[in-house]
């Protein structure tokens, strides 16, 4: 029971740096106006939190590569827990955009161990049930903390927003310093050998590549969800909000499946749950025009991807076993890097193309991602949670 509650509280961890790092969008009108910049300037809030978590954390995870996990976790935790609370009280929009910078690093190492200190702390045969459980915070932060986010400002301030989080983030805290057992560093590797795994390591290059088309087919589509239902469905706010919700419910719900089916076949469940993706897509331009075929698409494309979310993780471990936390570190930069070039493409798409062609983009990208999942053969390299057979992981334990 301890064991899972650690999970439990690893989960709460992303859940804090999830919603911390993404709030800025739902309060970018309000923020704008109390700090007199304008609403661009606003929203590089999460810009750099994002591109510092993405390009520090190969770094940062390598000099830490002899510090205890929990430890470790735990003092991510207090720069989040800070940066919240200096965030609230900032008199001036150059300290929040510095201290967003420095909670970005702290959750970029978050990214590259979090799960893996999931999987460590419960029973081997339940190493991918406990990854499920960790992304899951994914949407739950979807679909409560920004939400909630948005409402408490409108009730208070944002400033009160920043603080409540400054108070979650340290009771979070305070759970991970006492339930999550000592971990003890493992897979230590310097910054050259970090960046020499893709390098040495043919499987897990091939993996990351898989994960750079399918984020940024992803991401270059849904940053622009709601425009494209404003243009092709005549959608109100409130409609939109409500199929967002659905989306982060879907995606929730597709985690918890996946956590079930890799064990069965890993590769399977990716290839699916990007054919599912793709479907998503395709729907939304064939039945995009009505609510009810957006409701059915949105749905569609939430469990693919929660289902390729988890599968991607557990990829990048069946590829690198023995130095997880590297690789990861390595998917992580590599993910939040393609999340922000998947924007920025999008958006070039959108202003000379319209924003149909998003649509088209995400389908492109998202099937350069299948098809390269698909030409590559089977291997029989194995871990003590995923092995590829196809990748598959172990039900024996």
């Amino acid at each position: 029971m301890k064991a899972w509650l650690g999970v439990a509280s690893i989960t709460a961890s992303l859940f804090v740096f999830l919603t911390t790092e993404l709030m800025p969008v739902g309060l970018l009108t309000p923020l704008s106006k109390s700090l007199h910049i304008s609403v661009g300037a606003a929203g590089l809030m999460v810009t750099a939190q994002g591109v510092a978590a993405g390009l520090g954390v190969p770094f940062i995870v390598a000099w830490t590569r002899r510090v205890n996990r929990r430890l470790l976790l735990s003092a991510l935790l207090a720069v989040l827990a800070l940066g919240n609370l200096i965030t609230a009280i900032s008199p001036n929009y150059p300290l929040i955009l510095g201290t967003r910078l420095c909670m970005g690093f702290a959750s970029g190492v978050f990214w590259a161990i979090g799960v893996s200190m999931a999987m460590r702390i419960v029973p081997e045969r339940h190493a991918s049930r406990a990854a499920a459980v960790v992304m899951s915070g994914i949407s739950i932060a979807t679909v409560v903390g920004i939400p909630l986010g948005t409402i408490a400002e409108a009730h208070t301030n944002w400033r009160i927003t920043f603080a409540v989080w400054s108070g979650l983030s340290l009771l979070v805290f305070l759970a991970v310093a006492s339930i999550v057992p000592s971990l003890p560093s493992e897979n230590a590797v310097s910054v050259r050998e970090v960046f020499g795994l893709p390098v040495k390591n043919g499987q897990l290059r091939t993996v990351l590549f898989v994960v750079i088309f399918f984020v940024l087919g992803h991401f270059g589509a849904y940053t622009f969800v709601r425009p494209y239902l404003e243009d092709n469905a005549s959608a109100t706010s409130t409609f939109i909000t409500v199929v967002l919700i659905i989306f982060g419910a879907g995606g929730a719900a597709g985690n918890f499946i996946a956590g079930y089916t890799v064990n069965k076949s890993l590769r399977g469940t990716f290839v699916v749950g990007l054919v599912g993706l793709l479907t998503a897509l395709l729907l939304l331009r064939v039945v995009g025009g009505g609510e009810a075929g957006v409701v059915v698409a949105l749905i569609l494309w939430g469990l693919s991807f929660g289902a390729v979310q988890l599968s991607q993780v557990n990829m990048t471990l069946a590829a690198a076993p023995d130095t997880f936390e590297a690789a990861m570190s390595l998917n992580t930069m590599a993910y939040n890097t393609s999340i922000a070039l998947g924007a920025l493409f999008g958006g070039l798409f959108v202003d000379h193309l319209g924003v149909t062609s998003v649509i088209w983009f995400g389908v492109i990208l998202a099937g350069t991602s299948l098809l390269l999942r698909l030409s590559t053969g089977r291997r029989g390299k194995t871990s003590n949670a995923v092995a590829e057979d196809d990748l598959v992981a172990p039900t024996a334990g």
